[in-house]
């Protein structure tokens, strides 16, 4: 793996740690700001994602998958970041704290539209990805050193269009609630 592959990993392993740190100092301390501060950091990751790649490809390094991932990375961080922090957080206040309310299962029309939301999200993501490598690729200007930036923008437009028929799906096909065991006897 190159250096881009490893800060990748660095990144997304940062990125849970300040959340986690974030909501155990914010719920268990009850330090409420310093939970603030951690949970405020994880753009802070995306920003030296983002100075690694560009740094990387400035000094003259041929685009690999690894750069393309990063692009991908901050685009999902940004577009999903908020709803993961907020996901985070809805679990740890009733799985580790004991309070709140426990996490809402969908189902049905509901899960259609929250599914349907999610897909505007992924789109949002790909928009800002999508941004980003095709300004790498013309920053760089030489087909040769970023084949593996358009190889990635290809696959990335076929899955936004694998995961609407999957969106639509839902429309067609609700989720239906599974029976209990109570009402089976």
């Amino acid at each position: 793996m190159n250096g881009i592959a490893w800060m990748i990993v660095f990144c997304e392993i940062a990125f849970w740690v300040v959340i986690v740190l974030g909501l155990a100092v914010r719920y268990v301390f009850k330090r409420h700001t310093l939970g603030l501060l951690f949970l405020a950091l994880t753009p802070v990751i995306d920003l030296i994602l983002l100075a690694a790649t560009g740094v990387d490809l400035y000094r003259g390094a041929s685009a690999t998958a690894a750069h393309g991932i990063a692009a991908v990375y901050i685009g999902i961080s940004i577009a999903y970041g908020k709803q993961m922090i907020q996901w985070a957080d809805e679990k740890f206040q009733y799985y580790v704290t004991k309070k709140g309310t426990k996490p809402l299962k969908r189902f049905g029309m509901d899960h259609a539209k929250h599914g349907a939301k999610g897909w505007l999200r992924h789109v949002l993501a790909y928009l800002i990805g999508a941004g980003l490598l095709a300004g790498m690729i013309y920053f760089i200007n030489d087909s040769s050193r970023t084949e593996a930036l358009s190889g990635i923008l290809k696959l990335w437009t076929v899955i936004i269009g694998i995961d609407f028929l999957i969106t639509a799906s839902y429309f067609i096909w609700p989720k239906k609630e599974k029976a209990s065991a109570n009402l089976r006897s």
